[in-house]
């Protein structure tokens, strides 16, 4: 089940990761959007969201096949974390009772980060990764 379940959140985590790069390559506007509501107008210009957008998929994609794991999941991590520290109000007030700019819609996004790190801590057991296959041919 351990080893489904890595897989599981491998795959799923590296897929959002991908989804939001396109997003950035796709739909400019929104990214430049998120940046000026979540991260202080930080990369909201349509070049950097563009480059982001590529940076962001491709790290997706080598998360989702596994390959990599020791750069790329510390990387991972980091950008998932960030996503959670940019929406704290959702993390520690879901509902905006007390900090106003909260969403409850945004509180996975530290559960996201969570699983980033269970997978950057467990790599070594996450053996249906292209790294792991790769190691086993020699």
């Amino acid at each position: 089940m351990k080893r489904w379940g890595l897989f599981a959140l491998r795959v799923t985590t590296g897929w959002l990761l991908v989804l939001w790069g396109l997003d950035k390559l796709l739909n400019v506007e929104h990214g430049v959007r998120v940046a000026d509501a979540f991260y202080l107008g930080i990369g909201g210009q349509a070049i950097v969201q563009n480059v982001l957008g590529v940076l962001e998929a491709v790290l997706g994609v080598l998360v989702v096949v596994g390959l990599w794991r020791k750069k790329t999941y510390p990387v991972a991590f980091v950008v998932l974390a960030v996503t959670a520290l940019a929406v704290w109000r959702s993390v520690l007030d879901p509902w905006g009772w007390f900090l106003e700019g909260a969403n409850v819609l945004f509180y996975p996004s530290v559960i996201i980060a969570a699983g980033a790190a269970v997978l950057w801590g467990t790599q070594d057991e996450d053996t249906l990764t292209l790294d792991h296959k790769l190691a086993a041919k020699g």
